[in-house]
């Protein structure tokens, strides 16, 4: 215990008990109330425990009533207080203020604190050679530094983290007992003396050199052009000069990553901005703790090489996530490319044995450390201008496993398993729904074992055992067969209806809406495959109210790794039997037997607004076969938004038709298509005619879904599915909803990928 000065009882002396609840261990909580408190002249003392902070505090009323405001509006930065409640309790007549220790019993109630950049307090010192931790990689306070990624289960104490085998020296330990200092119950807390340590090592694991002579060789070997696997907060990093083009074409061919953009780590904004375009609000979400990857319009040029982030407007920026990058971009004094360390669709490496076998191949030299990190955990990604706003397109280390609120509290313990492409998973007890970092591709085996441990992981930092396991309907998925595994009680949830439902979530809403649900594929209740719909929905139920004109998806999953075969099918729906040959011929020359399976009626319907992408991007030209999931519609709204909004030309309007069907309202673009080819076979421009689809196909979906609005009496519409992370689609789309009067919901706390799911499936199942 701390003892400081007394803080005596007076005849009016009150004695109260606060629980705090939220984001409020291992963000400097406990000393920010012991100042406060002593400040105030209150005795008492603070601790933790399973559930938050519990302080109990004695003094006069005016005071105890001030350390409630203090508790609920002027928490340390890092703090997200969720309640501040108290009880009266009998005065003791106590003296003093101590912190005490904190208490492991009872089941965890409190969110695991997410990882932290460098604070400017810790970066100051790292550059002062007076400073005994003067370039010290692993520098932090209570403040910044590791948290989720260190820790093993809660209360967030240094025994239950990676830094549990490292003992502090005198000054270290000083300066974590004394509450005054910014380093109280900083776990990990740490400097030359007693703290993790650099290695510079060959690919094999062959130590060259440590420490600061480790360091000061990476720079120079970075310098050099080498490609250097750098161990990093959630896992190793792959770095190369990024202006460096044979050293970025190397990286490229060494990764098996033809296409697929790398981020970019700069030293600061002005550095950043000198390669992208940043609003005030895309420039704080740089600089925030979480330290994400900003995707933002890159600056023509930009001095970075051509195959950092190739056939793209945008390029994503990062600040660096730890002392140690900061390090190394400020000494290398240019931007790096800074991509995850792993091969081709694999999870990222984050044990170092695991990152010399698998990475061996990948660089020239490893600068590696030795606290262990304990779980894996990628870097976030934010798009800026995403309807006026940012967008996450992943939610992973700095963001998770920060917890949200539901709408409704959940009467049961719920385990979201997600789906099975950029996987997460999610646990629900009360109102808080905690998700998990970025997983990745299921049916990657390494992945799939990633998926498990975070299971367990997730589980164990909350102490539950689940009642209810929520799953997608696809019954191939994985993430399906392991929670059929499970003796509980399942709840399949519809793969749109989670979409629309984790929008809902994370707005704080229960429905109902207007669900527009455009993506790739999901499971639909009749068996086909859906992905462009309009749901009528709320948290319980949902009723497919429209959809998009369902085509063949020919070849199954090899219609995904190849769009042209999409071009084949929706050329086939728009052209007839006869014509499209000539327009998908030049594609590639399987095209008459696809064109065949596709007239049979034997391949799977699907209603996918994500592969009528893929079709446009092929029939233009811009892509035919992809490297990276997505990468067809990537390209081709990156091309549509070179044409600005209000400059589009040339175009029919009015060539997705909506018209009633059985089932409900369907979109038919297939006049869109018959337009889009005979404009492009007479020469017109890729990007007007990419820009033109965009606008047909948003206006043709702002129709469908105001009518359905208007026949069910809503106002208000939701926009989810890996579709809607195409900025331009989402700003015509909401826009035109918008101006027909209806309110719009966007993601803005968790991705509109299946990154989500989660939360829609914990949302849901709750109910």
């Amino acid at each position: 215990m701390i003892e400081p000065s007394d803080a005596g009882a007076t005849a009016t002396t009150e004695r109260r008990r606060i629980r705090v609840t939220g984001t409020v261990q291992g963000v400097g909580f406990r000393p920010f109330v012991y100042r406060t408190a002593t400040r105030l002249g209150l005795a008492g003392s603070v601790s933790n425990d399973a559930a938050g902070v519990i302080v109990e505090a004695e003094g006069p009323r005016v005071a105890l009533d001030a350390l409630l405001t203090a508790l609920a509006q002027e928490p340390p930065p890092l703090a997200r207080v969720v309640s501040v409640t108290s009880e009266r309790l009998p005065a003791t007549g106590r003296r003093g203020f101590v912190v005490a220790p904190s208490s492991s019993a009872g089941r965890v109630d409190v969110p695991v604190p997410a990882d932290v950049g460098p604070c400017d307090a810790c970066l100051a010192e790292l550059y002062d050679p007076t400073d005994r931790r003067f370039r010290y990689p692993f520098i932090n306070c209570t403040d910044c530094g590791p948290r989720y990624t260190i820790t093993h289960r809660i209360p967030y104490d240094r025994a239950w983290t990676s830094m549990a085998g490292f003992t502090m020296c005198t000054p270290c330990q000083a300066e974590y007992d004394d509450p005054a200092d910014r380093r109280f119950h900083a776990q990990p807390n740490a400097c030359p003396t007693c703290g993790p340590q650099l290695e510079l090592t060959t690919p094999a694991g062959a130590v060259l050199a440590r420490a600061g002579a480790a360091l000061d060789a990476t720079v120079d070997r970075l310098l050099a052009g080498e490609v250097v696997a750098v161990k990093g907060v959630g896992g190793y990093h792959l770095a190369v000069l990024a202006g460096d083009e044979a050293a970025v074409a190397r990286l490229r061919r060494r990764k098996a990553r033809d296409d697929k953009p790398f981020a970019v780590l700069v030293a600061d904004r002005a550095a950043a901005e000198r390669l992208v375009e940043l609003d005030d609000e895309a420039a704080r979400s740089l600089r925030a703790p979480a330290r994400p990857i900003v995707l933002a319009r890159r600056r023509d040029p930009a001095e970075v090489a051509d195959a950092v982030a190739p056939g793209l407007v945008e390029l994503g920026v990062m600040l660096a996530p730890s002392p140690l990058h900061d390090l190394l971009v400020r000494e290398v004094g240019r931007p790096l490319v800074l991509t995850s360390g792993n091969r081709h669709d694999e999870p990222i490496a984050h044990i170092d044995a695991d990152a010399h076998e698998r990475l061996a191949a990948l660089n020239d030299a490893v600068l590696r450390h030795d606290r262990a990190i304990h779980i894996r955990c990628d870097d976030s990604v934010l798009r800026a201008g995403v309807d006026g706003g940012l967008q996450p397109v992943r939610r992973s280390r700095g963001l998770a496993p920060a917890p949200l609120r539901l709408p409704v509290g959940s009467r049961r313990r719920v385990l979201a398993v997600g789906g099975e492409l950029k996987s997460t998973i999610a646990v629900a007890t009360g109102r808080q729904v905690v998700l998990s970092h970025h997983l990745g591709d299921l049916e990657h085996p390494a992945t799939y074992r990633a998926f498990l441990q975070a299971v367990d992981h997730l589980l164990a930092i909350q102490e539950i055992s689940p009642e209810v396991v929520a799953h997608d309907l696809h019954p191939e998925y994985l993430s399906t067969k392991f929670a059929l595994e499970l003796d509980v009680e399942h709840r399949a949830v519809q793969h749109h209806h989670a979409h629309i439902a984790s929008c809902l979530a994370e707005h704080g809403e229960q429905g109902p809406v207007i669900g527009i649900a455009f993506d790739g594929l999901g499971w639909g209740t009749d068996g086909t495959a859906w992905g462009g719909e309009l749901l009528v929905c709320n948290l319980d139920t949902f009723e497919r109210a429209g959809h998009l004109l369902p085509v063949p998806m020919p070849g199954g999953a090899a219609a995904v790794r190849e769009p042209w075969r999409m071009a084949v099918s929706w050329g086939l729906q728009a052209l007839g039997h006869d014509r499209v040959g000539e327009v998908v011929g030049p594609l590639d020359d399987r095209w008459p037997a696809v064109r065949a399976v596709a007239a049979s009626g034997r391949a799977l319907p699907t209603s996918s607004a994500g592969r009528l992408f893929d079709a446009v991007a092929a029939l233009l030209g811009v892509r035919s076969r992809v490297s990276y999931e997505g990468q067809a519609a990537i390209e081709l709204e990156a091309l549509a938004r070179s044409v600005p909004v209000d400059a589009v030309r040339g175009g029919r309007a009015g060539t997705v038709t909506v018209r009633t069907e059985a089932d409900g309202l369907v979109l038919d673009p297939s006049e869109l298509i018959r337009q889009l080819v005979a404009w492009s076979g007479a020469g017109g421009e890729p990007a007007d005619i990419a820009a033109w689809f965009h606008d047909e196909l948003a206006e043709g979906t702002v129709e469908a879904a105001t009518r359905v609005a208007g026949d069910h009496g809503l106002d208000t519409a939701a926009l989810s599915g890996g579709v809607f992370q195409n900025a331009r689609l989402t700003e015509l789309v909401a826009g035109g909803l918008r101006r027909a009067g209806l309110r719009v919901l966007i993601h803005r706390l968790v991705p509109p990928n299946d990154g989500g799911l989660s939360l829609g499936q914990a949302a849901i199942a709750s109910r």
